[in-house]
């Protein structure tokens, strides 16, 4: 008998009872898991219907199968979900979450510990959590150990222990953070009482918490205890501090779960967010990577069932944006229509969208990387260099007729322009319009920098000339001994050649290459940043020159002319009635007279 007669003959016997199958392809390997509210109808179905894609691959592969039958659709979806963690079968979706979250710890012992930890060890201890931000547990903990005095020792705080005097009080007592249980100034009872604040603050209950610390600081001020009172005062606006920066929706909902889904022909993005007491308390999204023709209604049922468990949510109520057809078990499901609860789902969607937007922006970022790599590859090819070039910077001179001399520097980290890298020089040692010489200075100063501040070096400079600019620049890596260190190349505009050093033929790459587009993109924008801190610096100046000069006109009347006229010729064409209603009569008498005699 052929697999597919044995499978068809094997369905005949099915029981019309919820269950779990699980498909074996010919390695007896289990390659896919499902669960039905009918096993004979819905494995039936996988061989008496017309599959398509990734369903007929699937299909093509199965050999036999097992199933388990179950009491309800809730164990179902339950054994289906242990299942898939069991096996990871091939064509089964999984969560991709792989993070070890952290928890908050109080240790079952005596006079117990609280403490953040990634591992949860099953030895009566309680854990809250998990937290799906370690900033959001560390800053709970910040909130407990400003509230209440715990020990962080490990000590054995047996009665035994204490009473015979065993240990001796250490610093946190001198600095007033441990109340010293060790030497008996606590008992365990007092302790506890702490311990049990602490643990309503964990579960998020934090009006408990504040209703008592009202109560004892109005006990400590009928008693004139002013300075205790006070004490307590200053907890009650921490713990308000805290919930208000937590408190997003109405106090009046108290614990209830929200998922929310949004999908893509490929993944599928869900969120998951726990609210006690008209807080957020958690948030977490995770992708599942479709296997086949999956709908967002499966999909978000797999998804509930291992998010609840992961996070150990006990919540009886879950806002959900569509009706399932499964039950989740132990919480009743709820499709909002109005008011906060449909925001708090709105909120969850929008949260599953952003993940949905940061995952596509990730991944499109890493096929950049990818494709930078394979261009920084072909580029050490066609230069000969001895390594990838990953770090690479490339120079440029601007002046006009010698005036207003300034020079650039671009870098550019793993085939990409590091902007925050970007330098500018003004030429201090040369006079005129002497391009040799000025990338002979900026070079050196370049490179002396990063030497005395033993910072990274480049694996390639680029200096945009030819073999003028490219002799001047390794005069500068001789005098600083970096001959040979670092590959330098100049490219020359007009035929876009690439110079060597020390070989009077240039390079000539081909024009489609992907090496010259990169180093055309180092010397373009080589330029554009001169360019622009050229013009910049050549304004400022010509201000100066014909603003400054004038006896009489100050920088505070300057500023008011810029500001009203905007530039120096609109102002000498300006009519004295108009100047006068800016900086008065005497000054703007000063300026026309300036500019009557100023030639054209």
């Amino acid at each position: 008998m052929t697999d597919k007669n044995h499978i068809k003959e094997t369905i005949k016997t099915l029981p019309d009872k919820p269950g779990v199958y699980l498909y074996l392809n010919n390695r007896n390997e289990v390659i896919y898991v499902g669960k039905a509210k009918n096993l004979k109808k819905r494995v039936a179905s996988y061989f008496t219907k017309n599959n398509t894609g990734k369903t007929k691959i699937l299909v093509n592969n199965i050999r036999d199968f097992n199933y388990v039958v179950v009491e309800s659709e809730n164990d179902a979806l339950l054994l289906e979900n242990n299942l898939i963690k069991k096996y990871k079968p091939r064509y089964n979706v999984l969560l991709k979450d792989d993070k070890s979250f952290p928890w908050i710890c109080i240790k079952k012992e005596h006079f117990p510990r609280v403490f953040f930890t990634r591992s949860k060890v099953n030895d009566g201890s309680e854990y809250f959590g998990p937290y799906t931000s370690v900033v959001m547990a560390r800053t709970l903990m910040d909130l407990v150990r400003q509230l209440y005095q715990l020990r962080n020792c490990k000590l054995n705080l047996s009665p035994k222990n204490i009473s015979k005097g065993k240990y001796k009080v250490c610093l946190e007592y001198h600095l007033g953070n441990c109340p010293a249980p060790c030497i008996g100034r606590q008992e365990e009872a007092d302790y506890l009482e702490t311990i049990q604040y602490v643990r309503r603050i964990l579960k998020g209950n934090l009006h408990t918490v504040i209703d008592h610390l009202k109560t004892l600081m109005k006990s400590y001020a009928a008693g004139y205890k002013f300075e205790d009172a006070a004490l307590v005062k200053e907890k009650i606006e921490i713990i308000k501090n805290y919930k208000s920066k937590s408190t997003i929706v109405s106090p009046r909902i108290t614990n209830l779960d929200v998922f929310c889904i949004v999908d893509d022909e490929n993944s599928a993005f869900v969120n998951y967010q726990r609210v006690i007491n008209g807080a957020v308390i958690q948030s977490h999204s995770v992708e599942m990577k479709k296997k086949l023709e999956e709908t967002k209604e499966e999909l978000l049922s797999l998804a509930m069932v291992e998010l609840r468990r992961q996070f150990e949510s006990d919540a009886k109520e879950t806002l959900i944006p569509f009706r399932l057809e499964y039950a989740i078990p132990d919480t009743r499901l709820v499709i909002p229509r109005r008011g906060e609860k449909k925001k708090l789902l709105e909120l969850s969607e929008r949260n599953a969208r952003y993940f949905r937007m940061e995952n596509i922006k990730h991944k499109q970022n890493l096929q950049a990387r990818v494709r930078n790599e394979e261009v920084l590859k072909q580029v050490q090819a066609d230069l000969r260099l001895k390594q990838i070039p990953e770090h690479i910077e490339c120079f440029d001179n601007s002046n006009i007729q010698g005036k207003y001399p300034v020079a650039s520097c671009v870098v550019f980290r793993h085939g990409r322009p590091s902007n925050k890298d970007y330098r500018h020089f003004n030429i201090k040692t040369v006079t005129g319009a002497n391009d040799f010489a000025s990338m002979e200075e900026i070079i050196y100063r370049r490179y002396k920098r990063l030497l005395e501040e033993k910072r990274p070096l480049p694996q390639l400079i680029i200096v945009d000339g030819g073999k003028g600019q490219l002799n001047a620049a390794v005069k500068s890596l001789e005098k600083l001994d970096l001959r040979g260190t670092i590959p330098v190349f100049g490219i020359a505009k007009r035929l876009e050649e690439i110079f060597v050093p020390g070989d009077p033929v240039p390079l000539y790459l081909n024009k489609n290459s992907v090496s010259l587009k990169l180093i055309q993109h180092l010397r373009n924008e080589a330029h554009r940043f001169g360019i622009t801190f050229h013009r910049q610096k050549r304004s400022g100046d010509f201000l100066k020159s014909e603003l400054d000069k004038i006896k009489g006109i100050g920088p505070g009347t300057i500023k008011k002319l810029l500001q009203e006229f905007k530039t120096v010729e609109k102002i000498k064409n300006l009519k004295k009635e108009d100047l006068e209603k800016v900086i008065g009569s005497s000054k703007a008498r000063i300026l026309r007279d300036y500019f009557k005699k100023s030639p054209e």
